[in-house]
């Protein structure tokens, strides 16, 4: 007969969850003392349904005002409740702006940070001549045109294995600066550009420094081959403006 204990540790499960949430009243996804972020939010409510204290492992951080139509977190738990019933159970204990769209179980050593493959960001722009009222919480407007071409023609340099220390934010803590971003693809509508970076993971503000660069590119400020000289400088300083937060989403994650 098995004692108590072997049989509690044997009702242990992991369930991955994908959240999708509007970032900007988020101090981004980290738990932070005194601060409202999404990961606080989501163990709260997991906390209520199940009556455990939970600790979600995320796919990685989104920074404050960042957006996330599907990050990906694991949590390990002892409840019965089906994972189709958490869904309902962990939504109906959070507010309008962050959701549990899928629950699952997994493998006990499924790891949602350690085990991701890639990423899929999408940096969305308006391109309107009146400022966007709609998705102003969604899209960063920048006045004047941009020459998506040289945009496109920069972007080619970075695509690949790189020292991306030149689009690192200061008071960033990575000691290894080396990343690879597989595609960088423009996507042009009417009224907006839509740039999406997919890679294996990505730097603090990387990518938003990334945009910022593009869109000195576009604007006439910065030659596209000059992208090649940002990059071998590994000086932040060399690089563009930050865009701001609100433009970017986490598309996706993958494990395969």
């Amino acid at each position: 007969m098995p004692n108590r204990r072997e049989s509690k540790e044997a009702k242990k499960r992991n369930v991955k969850l994908v959240i999708e949430f509007d970032g900007t009243d988020f101090a981004g996804w980290q738990v932070q003392p005194g601060m409202r972020t999404v990961q606080g939010a989501v163990e709260e409510a997991i906390s209520r349904v199940t009556g455990e204290k939970a600790r979600l492992t995320g796919s990685g951080r989104t920074d404050s005002g960042v957006h996330a139509a599907a990050l990906v977190a694991n949590f390990h738990t002892q409840t019965n409740l089906a994972a189709s019933r958490l869904v309902s159970a962990i939504n109906a204990n959070l507010d309008r702006d962050v959701a549990v769209l899928s629950a699952e179980d997994v493998s006990c050593s499924f790891h949602a940070t350690r085990n991701a493959k890639g990423k899929l960001y999408r940096y969305r722009m308006s391109r309107r001549p009146v400022r966007p009222v709609i998705d102003r919480r969604y899209s960063w407007w920048v006045r004047g045109p941009l020459d998506v071409g040289k945009m496109r023609e920069a972007a080619a340099y970075l695509v690949g294995t790189h020292d991306f220390n030149s689009f690192r934010a200061e008071g960033s803590i990575e000691k290894n600066t080396v990343r690879t971003i597989t595609s960088i693809e423009f996507v042009e509508s009417r009224d907006c550009l839509d740039i999406c970076f997919a890679g294996r993971g990505f730097l603090y503000m990387m990518l938003r420094i990334v945009v910022g660069t593009l869109v000195k590119v576009g604007k006439g400020k910065t030659a596209p081959g000059a992208m090649a000289d940002i990059l071998a400088a590994c000086d932040r300083r060399v690089a563009g403006p930050t865009a701001p937060p609100h433009g970017l989403c986490l598309m996706g994650v993958f494990y395969h």
